[in-house]
């Protein structure tokens, strides 16, 4: 009996150790089985949250470098009416004006202030918009002082549209024309925005543009203004050769036309593939000046539209009288115009364009008008 009980406990012995070597066994693939599990797991960054005593939820700040050269835009609203407003407006035969309200400044009257002789306008009541006064008159300061000349007479400044008709009317009655083919139609002319002028000479009554007037066509771009109808341009103008008939558009859009050849219809054109959205029309003018011009379509649809401008340079906006806005951007300091604001007394909206004033300019003196008929047409 007593080998029997060593026996029985000899079995139960060695169960308890087999049982202990077998825990012991799955123990170790377990921790084998964890460490290779936590070994294959990717690492992960840090959170970009951190969490308050408050259990606030904050972000970590980013910084970002600033490109010094990137012009930052905002929105901003312009009545979509403003499209028939500004320098760069079409009027032409297909393009009428709308906008009235004008801008203007007697010209004669301005000059008697600043005691200037080199120039004039043909009479008292001689009208242009006050954006082109100063441009106008430091271009033909500057002729005055490289040529000498001193007779430049301005015959065509602003125009009613009852004084555009009377022209027209006039020149059907000379020609015995159905349509007029030297007189731009009441509404399409140039002359009822004030943006031109029309010169002649007192030496000759006559003015084609050659000699030493040709001064004036080669700088005439350094003051914003251009020659509007050139002789190589008419099928697109639809206005036959005027030399005398200049426009003012602003510095860099009349150097851009001047150094490319380009007629004001066809500039209009080229803008419209520089949208806001694409590529911008950038580049520098012979004195280093840059300058960035992009188009932004009119949101007929709506009273407002909503034009990109810069938030750090210079900039002005400009209706295009046609189907949209232009904005340009005068990326050199102090490249951007500077226009003198007019007195309350020099203010003139189309109300103040009286018939009065249509008949003074029918009064001009006698021994112009022969020449006012051959050269006043556009």
């Amino acid at each position: 009996m007593g080998k029997d009980v060593s026996k029985r406990k000899s079995i139960r012995s060695a169960k308890i150790t087999t049982e202990i070597c077998i825990s012991a066994v799955i123990l170790a693939l377990s921790g084998y089985g964890v460490k290779k599990a936590i070994d294959t797991i990717e690492p992960v960054g840090s959170s970009p949250y951190i969490y308050s005593s408050a259990n606030e939820v904050v972000t970590e700040p980013i910084t970002v470098p600033v490109d010094p050269d990137k012009i930052i835009f905002e929105s901003a609203e312009i009545a979509t009416k403003d499209k028939f407003r500004g320098d760069l407006i079409l009027v032409n035969h297909d393009h009428k004006y709308y906008s009235g309200n004008e801008e203007l400044i007697a010209l004669n009257e301005k000059l008697r202030e600043e005691d200037v002789s080199s120039y004039v306008g043909n009479d008292n009541n001689m009208q242009i918009v006050n954006a082109m006064y100063r441009p106008l008159t430091d271009m033909l300061n500057d002729f005055n002082k490289a040529t000498g000349y001193d007779d430049i007479v301005i015959i065509g400044g602003y125009r009613t549209t009852e004084r555009q008709q009377e022209l027209y009317d006039e020149d059907l009655e000379a020609t015995g024309l159905d349509a007029s083919e030297r007189v731009a139609l009441p509404g399409h002319s140039e002359h009822e925005s004030g943006y031109a002028v029309d010169f002649t000479t007192s030496t000759t009554w006559d003015y084609d543009g050659t000699g030493k007037y040709d001064w004036i066509n080669q700088n005439c771009w350094k003051y914003g203004i251009i020659l509007r109808y050139d002789e190589d341009k008419t099928d697109i103008t639809k206005i036959q050769y005027e030399p005398w008939h200049y426009r003012y558009v602003g510095v860099p859009h009349a150097y851009y036309m001047y150094t490319k050849g380009l007629c004001f219809e066809e500039y209009i054109d080229l803008l419209r593939n520089y949208t806001y959205e694409s590529e911008h029309l950038v580049f520098e003018d012979e004195n280093g000046a840059e300058y960035e011009i992009y188009f932004v379509p009119s949101d007929d649809g709506a009273e407002i539209t909503y034009v990109p401008v810069p938030t750090s340079v210079d900039y002005d906006i400009s209706g295009n009288n046609v189907d949209g806005f232009i904005v340009t951007v005068y990326k050199t300091e102090g490249s951007a115009p500077v226009v003198e604001p007019l007195e309350d007394d020099e203010e003139a909206t189309e109300e103040d364009t009286t018939e009065e004033e249509t008949s003074a300019e029918e009064d001009s003196t006698e021994d112009t008008e022969a020449e006012e008929s051959d050269e006043e047409t556009e």
